[in-house]
């Protein structure tokens, strides 16, 4: 009997309280526009672990840190020691003629308070982005006879035969200057300030 009481006194008591009008508020958001880093922006890198064909896989995690500041406008967009992360995207074995060869990818950067921003882009090389793949050096070299007309003269050269040896695992060491070259445009909606 005390319950059903309190429940129909429960129910009297939330029917005369009447809902709290709740102000509209709206914070003032910044004014700030998202700049665009257009496709072809070389970003300058140090690799901070060693990758090596002979070792790591297809998929294995790499990590960059940017050695200058990025400015556009007036603003430092990616500031020093951002860190740029990405993946071996392709792995060539080695072969006899042709040395192994990789290719990786980097897919976000990181700034130094947590911010993440995706990216495309790959560690550049003047060979379609691909480290290594090199012909590998020649098994011999075979001694040639070449006549000189002018001195009446006759010298020894060397030229490499067709045949070549095995190629060798390519390695980049911690600590070498890369450059990362975006494919795409990145939009930046993040910058430090001090």
């Amino acid at each position: 009997m005390k319950r059903i009481l309190l429940i129909l006194g429960l129910l009297l008591i939330t029917q005369n309280v009447q809902a709290v009008e709740l102000q509209n508020v709206q914070l003032e958001m910044r004014d700030y526009d998202a700049i665009e880093v257009p496709a072809g922006t070389f970003i300058p890198v140090m690799n901070t672990q060693e990758i090596s064909t002979q070792y790591c896989s297809e998929g294995y995690k790499v990590k960059f840190l940017v050695t200058t500041d990025l400015y556009m406008h007036d603003t430092v967009i990616i500031p020093k020691d951002t860190a740029i992360y990405g993946y071996i995207e392709k792995i060539n074995d080695p072969v006899v003629g042709t040395h192994a060869s990789m290719k990786i990818r980097v897919s976000k950067l990181v700034y130094t308070d947590g911010v993440e921003i995706p990216i495309r882009g790959y560690l550049y090389t003047s060979n379609n982005n691909l480290f290594g793949g090199g012909i590998s050096d020649p098994v011999k070299y075979k001694k040639m006879a070449q006549r000189q007309i002018r001195v009446r003269a006759t010298t020894i050269q060397v030229k490499p035969v067709y045949e070549r040896k095995m190629g060798e695992h390519i390695t980049i060491h911690t600590g070498s200057n890369e450059i990362v070259v975006l494919t795409a445009p990145a939009e930046i909606t993040h910058t430090l300030t001090n």
